[in-house]
């Protein structure tokens, strides 16, 4: 059974819960949170902690119908557009 930690936000009054897994999967956690009605939500500071986000910082939300949404880490963006622009990738031919 996984531990639950709960957190007050004073800010909302409103209460989450952290949930760490139990079983072996060290480095696995979930939080729940509410959406406000500017479709805002607030990333938990354990969260922020753990995964070292800090104000300013931005990230990229990823969709997909069928497996939801997902927050890569904050320097997917930054390798990315490595990737895609390096000196020396390939030019496209165009006619």
């Amino acid at each position: 059974m996984p531990n639950y930690t709960y957190h007050t936000n004073h800010t909302y009054h409103t209460r989450r819960r952290s949930i760490k897994s139990s079983k072996g999967q060290k480095g696995k956690y979930a939080w729940t949170i509410k959406i406000g009605e500017k479709g805002q939500f607030v990333i938990p500071k354990e969260a922020r902690d753990i995964f070292h986000i800090n104000p300013g910082d931005t990230l990229i939300l990823l969709g997909d119908e069928k497996q939801g949404l997902a927050i890569p880490p904050k320097g997917t963006i930054a390798n990315l557009l490595a990737t895609i622009f390096r000196d020396g990738a390939p030019e496209e031919d165009v006619e």
